[in-house]
């Protein structure tokens, strides 16, 4: 029986022989189904010649920048919403019907609002994290139990030090949760962001090789999308083991 570090290693090792066995069967068309060698030899030109550090260079930077914009709004507005009744009731509405609209569906309004720059590309990506950590961090902050509360009052704790010494704690493991989920969201909407009028970038590059039909080049760079994100997932469960270790995620 293979132990559990073992099963992440075996499971890719079989969907890459799957693929290799797809892709040699009679009639397949290599355009539509490049085999395993063919997207490695993609990945070493692309790697050689520079494209793909550059991409994925500019593409962790607007992530991460989208990502630290949503994520800190998000924290704060969810915490807001649930401690504040009087901006709950007029704020929570309104985000609730903002949360099914698709980041690629603002795409032509963020054009509109910050141009083909950066701005337009943070603004969908900060929208995408934002809603996600918005709404576990609300649930968390509103979610904690009255029993917490009574007792921190009968100790006389004034209504700041509730906030910072209950609320928040009793609320990290979903604000934790959210941040994660937020995460690899941003690596999401990141393809969507880079449809606005981006020059580089993974997303970028994906778009580029599906209009000369060059489908090794996007599976070098789905792939890489994907491994960022199990890479980030996998740091986002390790820290929250340390830093909210009353809970395990």
């Amino acid at each position: 029986m293979l132990g559990r570090a073992g099963r992440v290693p075996a499971a890719l090792a079989g969907i890459v022989l799957l693929w290799w066995v797809l892709s040699a069967l009679p009639g397949v068309n290599p355009v539509f189904l490049p085999s395993p060698p063919v997207v490695t030899a993609a990945f070493v030109e692309l790697w050689t010649d520079g494209t793909l550090l550059g991409d994925l260079r500019v593409s962790l930077g607007r992530a991460a920048i989208g990502f630290a914009i949503g994520a800190t709004l998000g924290v704060l507005v969810g915490l807001l919403t649930s401690r504040t009744r009087l901006i709950g009731h007029a704020v929570t509405p309104m985000l609730m019907l903002l949360r099914p609209i698709p980041a690629i569906a603002l795409v032509p309004l963020a054009i509109v609002w910050f141009g083909i720059g950066e701005g337009s590309k943070h603004f969908v990506i900060a929208y995408t994290v934002f809603l996600a950590v918005w709404l576990s961090t609300h649930h968390g902050a509103s979610s904690v139990a009255g029993t917490y509360i009574r007792a921190s009052r009968s100790l006389g704790a004034g209504r700041l030090r509730e906030f910072f010494e209950v609320v928040v704690p009793a609320a990290a493991p979903h604000i934790v949760a959210g941040l994660r989920m937020g995460a690899a969201l941003a690596f999401l909407s990141l393809v969507a962001a880079e449809l606005t009028g981006a020059s580089s970038g993974i997303g970028f590059r994906i778009q580029e090789a599906r209009q000369f039909m060059q489908t090794d080049v996007m599976f070098v760079n789905l792939i890489l999308l994907g491994v960022l994100g199990a890479a980030l997932d996998a740091a986002f469960v390790a820290a929250s083991r340390r830093l909210v270790h009353w809970e395990v995620m």
